[in-house]
Formats: C-alpha cells, sequence, structure tokens
C-alpha cells in the first residue's frame, strides 16, 4: 500500500509524473487490457478502451482521494470507458446492446487474437447471454480472481449482491453450456 501511495503522489507532482505514468502503465496495462477484453471481447477495441483509460487516469489523477486501492479506481474508469465505448457504438450503428453483442460474437472466430477453442467461443457465447452486472461480476471474479471485496470497491455495490450475481451467473452460464 505504502509503494501504491508514493506512485500517486508522484503521478500527482509534475517533475516525476512522467515516469510514474510510466511505472503505472507497465505495472497495470495486461490486468486492465484483459479486463476490459472480457468486456468489448475485440482486441482492438480492447486497446482503443484501453488508452483512453489510461487517458482519463492521467487527466484525473488529481482527483483520486485514495479513499480505495488505486487499482479499483482504474478498474472502474476502465469498466465506465468499455461500457461507454459498446454503447456509443451500438448507437452509431443503430442497433442495440444485445445485437451489437451477438454481432461482435460472430466476428470473434476471425479475431486473430482469439486464441480459443470450441469450449471458450461457447463460454464467451454464454456469457453474452447475461445481464450487464453479471458479466461483469462474472469476468472480474472468474477470469481476474479478484475477490468481492475488490468487485465491490470498483462496481460501487455490496459484497452480498456480488455474491448473489455471481451464484446466478454461474448457474445461466451452466445452463447454457448444458444446452446441444
Amino acid at each position: 500500500m505504502l509503494v501504491e501511495a508514493n506512485l500517486v503522489e508522484e503521478l500527482k507532482d509534475s517533475k516525476t509524473q512522467s515516469r510514474a505514468f510510466e511505472v503505472l502503465v507497465n505495472t497495470y496495462k495486461q490486468r486492465l487490457y484483459w479486463h476490459i477484453r472480457n468486456i468489448v471481447l475485440n482486441h482492438d477495441d480492447a486497446d482503443d478502451v484501453l488508452q483512453n483509460t489510461f487517458i482519463k487516469v492521467y487527466k484525473n489523477i488529481d482527483g483520486f482521494k485514495g479513499e480505495s486501492k488505486l487499482y479499483s479506481w482504474m478498474y472502474r474508469i476502465a469498466t465506465n470507458e468499455a461500457l461507454s465505448f459498446l454503447k456509443a457504438r451500438s448507437k452509431k450503428q443503430g442497433i442495440n446492446n444485445e445485437e451489437l453483442q451477438n454481432q461482435t460474437l460472430a466476428n470473434l472466430q476471425a479475431d486473430v487474437y482469439f486464441e480459443g477453442d470450441k469450449i471458450q467461443l461457447k463460454l464467451q457465447k454464454a456469457i453474452a447471454t447475461l445481464p450487464e452486472k453479471q458479466k461483469l461480476v462474472f469476468n472480474m471474479k472468474y477470469f481476474q480472481e479478484l475477490k468481492y471485496e475488490e468487485i465491490s470497491n470498483i462496481l460501487e455495490t455490496s459484497v452480498g449482491g456480488l455474491k448473489a450475481s455471481y451464484h446466478l451467473a454461474t448457474k445461466k452460464i451452466e445452463a447454457y453450456l448444458k444446452e446441444d
């Protein structure tokens, strides 16, 4: 925690900001990329959203009050950026979020950066059927292996509600995977 506090101070100091931001990016880019990728599914889109996330972090670091962990704050920004990206894309294409999700899933097999097999593709399709909050909770818990307390800070919701959402999500995914 002390290291994180020092990093935040260096990010807020114009003399050390550039080097500290480089450390921040190198420390968190992979974790944030996969978090975003699980939401938007497409590699290029995830890269764009990740870049926007780091820009927002850079511009708004003075607003970080330290009431949560730095990465929780950044995950919240990344989540909001990814959801805003999907909303803007669906609006631009004149389709709803579900249609966009189906379109993205259809393109997933052609994505050269998707290394999954049929089972992983089916899992992604199952996740796509979940309501937005359950999808976020499932991805954070299952793929990023975050603790409920961490997810609670990121999504600003209760641990009990998260546990219920995760339980419902796993039941729905299990039912979907048993189809066929």
